[in-house]
């Protein structure tokens, strides 16, 4: 489905948008779920991932195709790795089968985990045989996906043993580390993270408890773009989010300050208040430890006409696409100029928007979600906008309510 989006000017988004559970959480709290089941979870994210992660699960097939879905890849990996009597074959798309699996795996195979590759050594398809994990300790380089981490942090929590992982060299996306430590502690289960060293204790039973997801910050984020382009006064009820979040994109709430938009913390609930014009000519911002946000401050800047320099974006060029080279090719359409490396990216200050371009969006549903509220500043078309229930079902109709006309083509 391809769609133009365009806004009426002299547009005030006033509304109250819902936004369902964090897949971060979701998808760590349904791993913990299947190994310990006295946790209910409530509010939890509707986004294709966290589906695809539901249905791997609970499916009797031994061949799990999980599609375009990352985080249910990495978990799921260690989470057949250590379920004993079990052999299952994971695959996914064609942009999962060229994303790189080989560092956990070489991970789970030092702990004694028998996996093998079905097509191309360090990439899906993999063939996983369960068996008793019963070695302590393992490495992994910290400077890698935090879901590598993640899965092995997960995977620990019912290990005979429990298991301490050495984190070797520079360590990024700490945020999302911790949110799995934090998300372990609140269920009782005990862990340390010193230095480069995390440990998980053994644990054979949790008590009965209920856990509440909290709203995704990344899904907040293009509300926030929305906001930075909308007029003084405006504002934007957004729920349920926490002052004090787990998830690293909460940063989102000190950066748009740059671009003039303020958030108010509530009980449940945060407001985004456009109080001023941009009061910055240059942004320069590390996020090594938010990365998905990048996308949308990259677009929210050039939009404004802002400068700005992201740093800490490695991760990029293995996500759904290479999300660097995707964000310089569609923002160069738009005219943008702009510079990639490996690891960063920098828009330049631009006074003027090409209007009506076609944005490409790569099977990325990021892609999609970040280009979408330049629609209040020119008419834009995006391609393939059904992309976005990867992680965020009802976006196109939350957009409606913030004043954006959709017409499809």
């Amino acid at each position: 489905m391809d769609i133009l989006l365009n806004v009426s000017r002299g547009e005030k988004p006033t509304e109250e948008i819902t936004i369902s559970g964090s897949k971060s959480e979701s998808n760590r709290l349904l791993i913990l779920q299947k190994l310990f089941p006295e946790i209910s979870i409530e509010n939890l994210s509707d986004s294709d991932d966290s589906v695809h992660l539901q249905q791997a699960l609970s499916t009797k097939e031994t061949l799990i195709d999980i599609g375009h879905a990352g985080t249910a890849m990495r978990f799921l990996v260690g989470y057949f790795a250590s379920k004993e009597n079990s052999e299952v074959v994971l695959t996914g798309s064609e942009r999962m089968q060229n994303r790189p699996i080989g560092i956990l795996v070489d991970a789970l195979r030092s702990l004694g985990a028998t996996i093998s590759y079905e097509k191309k050594d360090g990439y899906p398809p993999v063939r996983i045989k369960g068996t008793e994990i019963t070695k302590k300790t393992v490495q992994i380089n910290g400077n890698v996906s935090s879901q590598y981490i993640s899965s092995l942090i997960l995977m620990g929590t019912h290990l005979e043993n429990g298991l301490a992982i050495e984190l070797i060299g520079k360590i990024t996306s700490v945020p999302y580390i911790k949110m799995t430590l934090s998300l372990l502690n609140q269920l009782g289960i005990k862990t340390t993270f010193e230095g480069n060293r995390i440990r998980v204790f053994p644990i054979k039973n949790i008590e009965k408890q209920t856990v509440v997801v909290e709203s995704d910050w990344s899904s907040a984020s293009y509300f926030y773009s929305v906001a930075a382009f909308s007029e003084i006064d405006s504002e934007i009820r957004l729920s349920a989010y926490k002052e004090e979040s787990l998830q690293g994109d909460s940063c989102l709430a000190a950066i748009y300050t740059h671009f003039g938009v303020e958030t108010e913390f509530n009980k449940n609930s945060i407001i985004l208040r456009k109080v001023r014009e941009t009061n910055t000519s240059t942004l320069e911002i590390d996020l090594k430890n938010a990365p998905d946000i990048a996308q949308t401050i990259a677009v929210t800047s050039f939009g404004l006409g802002v400068s700005c320099h992201l740093t800490g974006l490695h991760t990029l060029k293995i996500k759904e696409t290479d999300r660097l080279e995707a964000l310089k090719e569609e923002l160069t359409k738009l005219g943008a100029k702009i510079e990639i490396t490996n690891e960063s990216l920098q828009v330049f200050v631009s006074s003027k928007i090409n209007e009506n371009i076609a944005i490409k969006t790569y099977n990325d549903h990021r892609m999609a979600m970040a280009f979408a509220p330049l629609a209040f500043k020119v008419p834009i078309k995006i391609l393939q906008a059904e992309v976005v229930s990867k992680s965020y079902q009802k976006f196109w109709k939350d957009m409606q309510q913030v004043g954006v006309e959709i017409k499809e083509l």
